[in-house]
């Protein structure tokens, strides 16, 4: 059954921006409405002006992975510091930070190293649909697999669903999970700097990896990730001494610490906003969208 959150003025949503914007790897467009798995949770939602219609889980869960209990118009008035940030500001408002389940974004976004989205979806609906369980009325889909269900999966298994030189470092963090629980399960509630500390510990978790779990399932929106097109931002509007070169490590902290430090608590949707814009800003540079 479909319900209707009827949003408030202090509640914009871009349902599309959203969604669409590659953060999360689990949603895709069905005519007008959005399909996807969340928590174990098929949601349809639909988006009419200040109507956001729902169905497959409750407001209240709608409301938190949303995170429309954010004081909006405070995060965006907090990066919003020069004309560059303005612009995406101005055209994307309303785009929001997901909360994501913590061991999903973690495997997904180990999946996602040196490649582009769409490849990262066709590994994570790969691995969903071998070992997620099955969802009540979502035909054929799966929820995303937990670390118990994924305890038997050899390498080789972890390759079969797409995952190539990636499958050793899953099956790395997945005994990690197994192996140490209790650790692992306090890493949502540590500050900014050891949780990060102990993300980049696990294999195949580099420091954008960790920065983008920081952000997008631990909640701590000043966390600043850096990928190919925030580098090409950056260099092109805030930091030309970045140069060409793909990031160093030593650069890639260099840019991370401008983010934080210019955007400050909310760097994190700064950052969210800057990557929904890197088609237009890549035009401007001269460049294109490799995808």
């Amino acid at each position: 059954m479909t319900e209707t959150i009827r949003l408030a003025e202090c509640e914009p949503l871009d349902l599309d921006a959203t969604l669409g914007c590659g953060q999360a790897f689990r949603w895709q467009r069905a005519g007008d409405r959005w399909e996807g798995v969340v928590d174990g949770r098929f949601l349809r939602l639909r988006q009419e002006g200040n109507l956001l219609h729902y169905a497959g889980a409750g407001e209240s869960f709608v409301r938190h992975y949303l995170a429309l209990d954010l004081d909006f118009d405070h995060v965006l008035g907090s990066i919003d510091r020069d004309p560059v940030m303005r612009t995406a500001i101005e055209r994307c408002y309303g785009l929001r930070v997901v909360r994501q389940p913590f061991f999903e974004c973690l495997l997904s976004y180990l999946c996602a190293t040196n490649t582009n989205i769409p490849a990262v979806r066709r590994r994570v609906e790969a691995l969903s649909g071998q070992y997620g369980e099955p969802i009540a009325n979502a035909g054929q889909t799966r929820s995303f697999p937990s670390p118990e269900s994924l305890q038997d999966a050899s390498e080789a298994d972890l390759r079969d669903c797409r995952l190539g030189y990636r499958a050793r470092y899953a099956r790395a963090a997945i005994d990690r999970f197994r192996d140490d629980g209790p650790r692992m399960a306090e890493i949502p509630s540590l500050s900014h700097d050891e949780a990060r500390r102990r993300l980049i510990a696990l294999p195949g978790i580099g420091p954008k990896a960790a920065d983008c779990v920081l952000l997008y399932a631990l909640g701590h929106l000043d966390a600043f990730p850096v990928d190919v097109w925030i580098h090409r931002i950056l260099r092109r509007h805030y930091l030309p001494e970045l140069g060409d070169s793909p990031l160093s490590p030593s650069r890639y902290e260099a840019a991370r610490a401008f983010g934080r430090s210019r955007f400050g608590q909310h760097a994190g949707y700064a950052q969210v906003y800057l990557f929904s814009m890197r088609a237009r800003l890549s035009h401007e540079m001269g460049e294109t969208d490799a995808g």
